[in-house]
């Protein structure tokens, strides 16, 4: 199998859906000798920060010396960055032949009368026997959506379970409340582990101490109001939190020290664990780590800022940032959002701030809104708005528009932000 046929058929996998529950990748992970149980976990599940998150404790992991699996979506560039390690992406020939061994149970599991997986099944057991054939010491996992029902959930040695931000998002499986939307993310939690949570809505935090509650296992609370010293900028971002003096992160956004100051408390639980993290390794883990496409400076002159905003809270955040960074700059927005994303409140929260939308079709076709039917939208509440065929016809028409003291951001869905930075490399070259 080339590296071709290997990401189509993947793509081919989309047409089983999402079929939240684990009785497919219990049938899938029994085939493979159920590798997830060889390994030991940190998984995360939430509303807006997984990733981020993520990237910071896999990033201090690999600065501490440890072997580290890294399992995200959406990818940003390609396909192969949903598993890693070592923050290096598995190689196109390993997963030619993952992909060729999962084809081959897929075909099995069909044959004895069970569902096809899902395409998100097929590249979690596939993820996990990588990293156990890898030995991976330790795999920092963020759920696909939800987190009882998700298909990361199968695992039982997690030895921190992460709970980032929680909102509205996902209604269609998840439920229509922010308390049935909790319990389902609070389904990570499992008996033996360390429970490390943002600083939720009351109503979330119940249903979070109550779940921890019955395995018996500790909540620790990141408290990010108590950071002190914090010094916000676009390129590094300073703050002192606890005992731990002016650290660096060079992630921008208001929100990322809140990212940030939730990683310090899992380091801390990974230590009770018997994890050796050096002061050293955490302060250049959280220096050096990337995350493409989360408030991202791209080019300066007008500044040139791509973000994932895609759901109702991620769209307050973005908010937030352009209050906080460019008050009283002329703004254009590039904005492209999916059709089964609240794109009505993503557009009310950030509208205000611009001064010219450009409206895009996202790469995604089954769920794209298209540009005109995004622009009819927006239209209803600002007057400058314009549909465009392509991302970069957008690019040159929002370089048109800018002076060099101005601001463009693109946002509204990740899946269009890998083309939209190779477009600016281009562009640069």
């Amino acid at each position: 199998m080339k590296y071709t046929e290997a990401v189509e058929y993947m793509e081919s996998l989309s047409a089983y859906g999402i079929v939240p529950g684990l009785w497919n990748i219990t049938n899938l992970c029994e085939k493979l000798g159920n590798p997830q149980e060889s390994l030991q976990f940190i998984h995360i599940a939430g509303t807006n920060g997984k990733g981020s998150v993520l990237a910071y404790v896999s990033t201090i992991l690999k600065e501490a010396g440890y072997k580290v699996g890294r399992y995200v979506s959406p990818t940003i560039f390609e396909y192969r960055e949903r598993i890693q390690i070592n923050n290096r992406s598995i190689t196109k020939k390993a997963l030619c032949e993952y992909v060729a061994r999962m084809k081959i149970i897929c075909e099995e599991l069909v044959k004895e009368g069970k569902p096809h997986p899902t395409p998100f099944e097929v590249e979690t057991a596939m993820a996990f026997e990588y990293f156990k054939e890898q030995g991976c010491d330790i795999v920092v996992m963020e759920t696909g959506m939800g987190g009882r029902q998700d298909a990361t959930n199968i695992i039982e040695n997690t030895l921190v379970a992460v709970l980032v931000s929680i909102s509205m998002d996902h209604m269609q499986f998840l439920g229509k409340d922010l308390t049935s939307i909790a319990m389902e993310k609070a389904g990570i939690i499992k008996k033996g582990c360390y429970v490390v949570t943002s600083m939720q809505e009351q109503e979330v935090l119940q249903v979070i101490e109550k779940q921890a509650e019955e395995y018996q296992v500790p909540v620790i609370v990141a408290k990010e109001n108590s950071a002190k010293r914090i010094r916000h900028g676009l390129e590094k971002q300073k703050f002192d939190y606890g005992q731990w003096k002016n650290l660096e992160i060079t992630l921008a956004g208001k929100h990322q020290i809140t990212n940030a100051i939730l990683v310090l408390e899992v380091v801390e639980a990974l230590k009770q664990k018997g994890y050796t993290i050096s002061e050293k390794a955490l302060r250049i883990g959280l220096k050096e780590t990337v995350w493409p496409g989360r408030f991202t400076l791209l080019s300066k002159k007008p500044y040139f800022v791509v973000d994932g905003a895609h759901n109702e809270d991620a769209a307050r955040k973005l908010a937030d940032s352009i209050e906080f960074y460019f008050t009283n700059k002329r703004i254009i927005y590039i904005m492209g959002i999916l059709r089964d994303k609240e794109y009505e409140k993503i557009i009310d929260l950030t509208h205000g701030y611009a001064e010219q939308i450009l409206a895009v079709a996202t790469p995604n076709q089954a769920r794209t809104l298209s540009a005109y039917e995004l622009a009819t939208e927006v239209a209803k509440v600002h007057k400058n708005v314009t549909a465009v065929d392509s991302l970069e016809e957008a690019v040159e028409m929002a370089y048109l528009l800018a002076g060099k003291e101005d601001v463009i951001i693109a946002f509204g869905s990740l899946s269009f932000t890998g083309k939209l930075m190779n477009i600016l490399e281009e562009r640069k070259a």
